[in-house]
């Protein structure tokens, strides 16, 4: 690790490489989940799906001592039209990193092939019945975190899911990250977790690799706290870690 740094609630630690970012947050991370199994029976998790989680998902499925049959699982965004187990669907993504990997006490998955307004309200009661112990998230080219683009993202929500229309940056860096050939492929519209709900977390760890993220990080820790740039909410956040390499610094 080369430095750690503060913005307002935010404790950054900037690693020299994205293997070493990830296994960084993943130590932490299973610390925390260790510690918080002590103090309670079962503990809840939500999951970002995005290649810029995959140092750090791998990672923490290597780390010893976390009783997983005591963990219970989802994730924060799918594409609308997306069934469970496509090809391009984030529950697949989630599934093959973490979700198949080791034994869950539950898993709970979004059906992006269901009608989505019901979907989104299945899915915010699912979400509605628990209090989240631990957001995984990452931040987008544009700022967002899950699906809440600047266009549509809300620090005073009063919806816990919601069906939003992807801008033109989300979707471009969904063929930066090689999951589509295209801009053309990318679907329009998915179910996001909105941002109360997600940083409601009683941890945060955000994990946020490479260049092309540099300029959303930094208006994130600097900039003004503002739905334009949805990640700034971070910053009037508690127990939020964020982790970065050296090439997503702006130094």
């Amino acid at each position: 690790m080369k430095r750690e740094l503060n913005f307002d609630e935010v404790r950054l630690k900037v690693y020299d490489t994205r293997e070493e970012m990830g296994k960084g947050a993943a130590a932490e991370a299973a610390e925390c989940m260790r510690r918080m199994l002590k103090e309670r029976d079962e503990i809840h998790c939500v999951f970002a799906a995005a290649p810029s989680q995959n140092e750090f998902l791998e990672a923490l499925i290597q780390e010893g001592g976390i009783d997983w049959s005591r963990v219970n699982g989802y994730h924060m965004d799918e594409y609308v039209g997306f069934e469970i187990g496509h090809p391009c669907s984030f529950n697949r993504f989630l599934s093959q990193a973490v979700f198949d990997r080791v034994p869950f006490k539950s898993v709970h998955l979004i059906n992006g092939a269901a009608e989505c307004g019901q979907e989104a309200k299945r899915y915010a009661s699912v979400l509605d019945g628990i209090a989240i112990d631990i957001t995984f998230m990452g931040v987008g080219e544009n700022g967002h975190i899950a699906f809440n683009d600047p266009e549509v993202a809300d620090f005073h929500d009063t919806k816990t899911v919601k069906v939003v229309e992807l801008d033109e940056v989300c979707r471009l860096q969904q063929v930066h990250d090689g999951c589509f050939p295209c801009l053309e492929e990318v679907p329009k519209q998915a179910l996001t977790v909105t941002i109360p709900k997600l940083v409601s977390a009683r941890e945060i760890f955000c994990i946020v690799p490479t260049q092309k993220k540099q300029k959303a990080v930094r208006e994130a820790l600097t900039g003004e706290v503002k739905e334009a740039c949805p990640a700034s909410i971070l910053r009037k956040t508690k127990q939020v870690h964020m982790y970065i390499d050296q090439d997503c610094y702006w130094e």
